[in-house]
């Protein structure tokens, strides 16, 4: 059997950001390395300021000053991958409704249909006509969800989407989010300070340092699916993770727990 490519490849040598006015530049990355394989659900977990967001900004292309290189794997026809990207505000125009922000990323001739379907699968079909102004905060993440599976992305960025909403709208988000996954399977590289969260998504947790970022352990996550509502199986691989890696006990002790 021929190997399997993998749908990222990272080397990041070094990522520094210069300070202003001639102040001392600050290293961000420093010696990370990453691979992913392909309709691997991977959480990036880390303290906040240890490039998580700077790493993902990378590999989506938005950042090219830095030192080292990634590859994503072509798709089946040849062409470049697609990378879809949930940022962590929904980042929609609002002068365009919610049917014309998903339709922005798809040409013309499929968007009407490839919308209605993501918008029944997100539960806004009624909320098509509406401006972003008129949406609750948990109706716009799930705008910007569904504009991220629009493309059929071969590998989906994700940066904290659920930060700020209420513990209630977190559980439907995960769920809804791990119920679009199963139906059209991509690779998810998804950014998170809660090691909770991350157990109860990921296929694989990538613990990275305080900054300079870099990996400090790989740990695939042995848990049933169908056992991750348990928020007391949650807490015990939490705490045998944190055992065998101390360093990050600080970050993760800190990140609110999962009902």
């Amino acid at each position: 059997m021929a190997p399997v490519t993998p749908a990222l490849v990272a080397d990041i040598r070094e990522k520094r950001y210069a300070r202003a006015r001639g102040g001392k530049s600050h290293v961000a990355l420093a010696g990370l390395s990453l691979k992913v394989a392909a309709g691997e659900f991977v959480a990036l977990v880390g303290p906040s300021g240890c490039g998580k967001t700077t790493f993902l900004n990378i590999v989506a292309g938005l950042d090219r000053n830095f030192d080292g290189d990634f590859q994503l794997a072509p798709r089946a026809d040849g062409g470049p991958a697609q990378v879809g990207y949930v940022f962590q505000e929904p980042r929609l125009l609002p002068w365009r409704t919610v049917h014309e922000n998903i339709a922005l990323v798809l040409p013309p001739h499929r968007a009407a249909a490839v919308v209605e379907d993501m918008l029944k699968a997100v539960g806004l079909a009624a909320a098509r006509d509406l401006y972003p102004p008129q949406l609750s905060v948990g109706m716009s993440r799930r705008v910007a969800i569904a504009r991220a599976f629009a493309i059929e992305p071969d590998l989906l960025l994700m940066d904290e989407p659920f930060v700020s909403l209420d513990h209630d709208s977190v559980e439907q988000l995960r769920d809804l989010l791990l119920g679009l996954w199963h139906a059209r399977p991509t690779t998810v590289l998804f950014v998170t300070h809660d090691m909770r969260e991350a157990l109860v998504l990921a296929d694989r947790l990538v613990l990275l340092s305080g900054p300079p970022g870099h990996v400090v352990a790989d740990v695939p996550v042995s848990l049933a699916r169908n056992l991750r509502h348990s928020g007391a199986e949650i807490e015990r691989l939490r705490e045998e993770i944190l055992r065998r890696h101390r360093e990050l006990i600080g970050a993760a002790a800190a990140a609110a727990p999962v009902e």
